[in-house]
């Protein structure tokens, strides 16, 4: 015979104390008192009632704060510590895209909600995804706070439609663009940004960060030291004094023909950094955009185009960076993955997941088995 789950207290009754997903004033969790003359069994199916309540949201948190209002304290409470582009995309999600549900309480977000705010941004499929990961997030740490039952949230986070979206398909840069960097005519600013993202793979914000000591020379071998990044707060600048992320410190052997131009550049710079603002602060974010529409210009000329018909379009900084990675993997097995991602300032995992069809071009399975297999 199966033993009973609750026993009988000294006046015959059967009792537990569950938590109602209630708190205390003192942040303790408040338990509800469940008593049943009958059965063990009886007790068992009101504990399990109630955590079903519990659950679906019977029993949650009063509020009146909006959605708007508990967004915005989701993003200084949960983001807080995270890039300032990835907060800056929450942000505009949340002000740009959530904003309709500003007189909506938090308490009464449904479904439809969260299909309108999708459905207000369909025609930008990628925009549509940050809105469903934004909307998920929010809403968890609503559950968390026991503002909403899980139940609930499950109701008002199932079926939502999403239009597909389709990644931009990462490209290095073309033999039209390669040829012409060698023969625009650049400042030496500009070509010496130019040579050190093609050269170096480097991110926009560690090239914009770089200074005359992050540079080494040994055994006549020239690198860079990755230690920092320049983002743009608004159009302000700040240098942050560590990369995008962990595996982002690195050193990075620079090409001689680069290098040799590097020295040159350095030893003119009246300053520390490598690139500023003409008044020596670093440089701000319509100082960048306008030193790269004009290397993106001088690349199109020397390319053959001109401003009504452009032969280099749609160009960036991460091209290059692309470039950069797509070359190394080509070379493959005489430097290895982990050497790769190691010089990338990036993982494994991403160079594999990005760049492994170069690796499978070239492959040639059916020349490897007849070599070491054939009898």
């Amino acid at each position: 015979m199966a033993k009973a789950k609750y026993l009988k207290n000294s006046r015959g009754e059967y009792e537990t104390k569950i938590w109602d997903g209630t708190y205390n004033a003192d942040g303790s969790k408040h338990r509800k008192r469940l008593v049943s003359k009958k059965s063990s069994a009886d007790l068992e199916r009101q504990v399990n009632q109630l955590k079903n309540d519990v659950e679906n949201g019977q029993y949650v948190q009063g509020t009146d704060v909006t959605f708007l209002e508990y967004a915005r304290s989701w993003l200084l409470t949960k983001k807080a510590a995270r890039e300032m582009n990835t907060r800056k995309m929450y942000e505009n999600i949340i002000e740009t895209h959530l904003s309709f549900l500003e007189d909506v309480r938090l308490c009464d977000i449904r479904n439809s909600h969260f299909q309108l705010a999708i459905n207000n941004a369909l025609d930008k499929p990628r925009t549509c995804e940050q809105i469903e990961v934004t909307f998920k997030q929010i809403m968890k740490m609503a559950v968390a706070d026991n503002y909403i039952g899980v139940g609930m949230y499950n109701k008002i986070c199932a079926d939502i439609n999403l239009p597909k979206y389709v990644k931009k398909e990462k490209r290095p840069l073309t033999p039209e663009e390669k040829e012409a960097i060698s023969k625009a005519d650049f400042t030496n600013r500009e070509k010496a940004f130019i040579y050190i993202i093609y050269s170096c793979g480097l991110r926009r914000g560690e090239a914009l960060a770089l200074s005359k000591f992050d540079f080494k020379s040994e055994g006549g071998k020239y690198s860079v030291s990755i230690t920092k990044t320049l983002i743009f707060p608004k159009n302000t600048s700040e240098i942050k004094q560590m990369p995008k992320s962990d595996h982002g410190f690195r050193s990075v052997p620079i090409p001689d023909t680069t290098a040799a131009f590097l020295k040159e550049y350095i030893s003119t710079l009246p300053g520390t950094y490598l690139f500023t603002c003409r008044d020596g602060s670093n440089m701000t974010h319509s100082a960048y955009v306008k030193m790269w529409a004009s290397i993106v210009k001088k690349i199109n000329y020397a390319a053959g185009g001109t401003d009504t018909f452009p032969v280099v379009s749609g160009l960036t900084a991460h091209i290059f960076r692309h470039n950069y990675c797509t070359n190394l993997c080509y070379q493959v097995p005489a430097i290895s993955i982990k050497k790769i991602a190691q010089l990338m300032g990036d993982t494994e995992k991403m160079v594999l997941d990005v760049y492994n069809h170069i690796m499978e071009e070239k492959e040639d399975a059916a020349a490897v088995v007849n070599d070491v297999l054939a009898i």
